[in-house]
C-alpha cells in the first residue's frame, strides 16, 4: 500500500484490516512526521492492536521513530506488516499546497488546529472501518489537557490519554510514528514533480535551518513562478527568500 505523488490535497491509506481488531477492543496510538519542514507533505498515522496482545506490541521494540535509523525504522514497519493478523495501521499525508492553503486562509487557522483536524479525521476514519477502538494514546500537539478535551468532546466514549512525548512512552504512538515516518520518507524519495522540469541536489532533513535545504531551495526558485510543488509556499523561509530574490508584480485596478 503506497501513496501517489504528487498530492495536491490529503490522501489517506490503511493496511488490511485484522479481523480481530473488529471482534476485540482495540488501542491506537497517533502521531506525525513531517510538521516542521519547509517542504514535503505532513503525514499523521495511527498503529492499532487488539489490548489483548498488548504483551506482544511491548515485546517488538518500537521507539520513537526520531531515534531510530532509516533501517531500523524500516525493520519495524516490515514487522508491523508482517503481524498483519493483529497489527493495522492508518496514514494521511497532507500536501505541501494543501497546508500552505490552510495556512493562508483569511480566517487564522494555524498548524496546530490542521493537526487536530487530521487526528480527528483518522480516527473517525479508523472507526468506520469497524474497528473496536477501546484507548487512543497521542503525541500532545500544543497544550496537553486542551487537546485532551476537545477529542472527548468528539469522541465522548473513548478513553484518551494526550501526553507530550507520547512517542518515547507509549510503543503504540511509537509504532504510529514509525508508519507515519516510513510514509513521509517513501513520498519524499519518489515525489514526481510536475512541473516538466528537473530538480537535482541534495534536498536535507527539509528543516529551515538545514543548510543543504536552504541550498536546494536557493537554487530551485523560479523568479516569476517561486518554488515547485514539494515546497510549503506559506513558511516564512520560502516568503522571505522570494520576497528578497523574486521579481515585484504590480496589479493594477482598473475603476470605471
Amino acid at each position: 500500500m503506497e501513496f501517489k505523488s504528487p498530492m495536491y490535497f490529503t490522501e489517506t491509506i490503511h493496511s488490511p484490516i485484522p479481523e480481530i481488531c473488529k471482534e476485540e477492543e482495540v488501542l491506537i496510538g497517533i502521531d506525525e512526521a513531517g510538521r516542521g519542514p519547509v517542504f514535503g507533505p505532513m503525514v499523521y498515522a495511527t498503529c492499532f492492536c487488539p489490548l489483548s496482545k498488548v504483551e506482544t506490541l511491548n515485546s517488538l521494540g518500537f521507539a520513537d521513530s526520531k531515534t531510530l535509523t532509516e533501517q531500523s525504522r524500516n525493520a519495524l514497519f516490515e514487522i508491523i506488516n508482517n503481524n498483519s493478523d493483529i497489527f493495522g495501521w492508518m496514514a494521511t499525508a497532507c500536501s505541501p499546497q494543501d497546508i500552505s492553503r490552510h495556512m493562508l486562509r483569511k480566517e487564522k487557522y494555524n498548524l496546530n488546529q490542521f493537526a487536530h483536524d487530521t487526528t480527528i479525521d483518522l480516527i473517525n476514519n479508523v472507526l468506520k472501518l469497524k474497528v473496536k477502538v477501546k484507548e487512543v494514546y497521542i503525541d500532545a500537539v500544543g497544550p496537553a489537557e486542551s487537546y485532551q478535551a476537545k477529542l472527548k468532546s468528539f469522541f465522548p466514549t473513548l478513553n484518551i490519554v494526550v501526553n507530550y512525548k507520547a512517542d518515547s512512552k507509549y510503543p503504540i504512538v511509537s509504532a504510529a510514528s514509525i508508519c507515519a515516518k516510513v510514509n513521509r520518507d517513501f513520498l519524499i524519495k519518489n515525489w514526481e514533480f510536475v512541473e516538466n522540469k528537473s530538480f537535482s541536489g541534495e534536498k536535507g532533513s527539509g528543516y529551515p535551518g538545514d543548510p543543504k535545504t536552504k541550498n536546494w531551495i536557493k537554487n530551485h526558485c523560479d523568479k516569476v513562478f517561486g518554488f515547485p510543488g514539494l515546497v510549503r509556499f506559506s513558511w516564512s523561509t520560502c516568503e522571505n527568500y522570494l520576497l528578497e530574490n523574486g521579481y515585484s508584480v504590480y496589479w493594477y485596478v482598473f475603476i470605471k
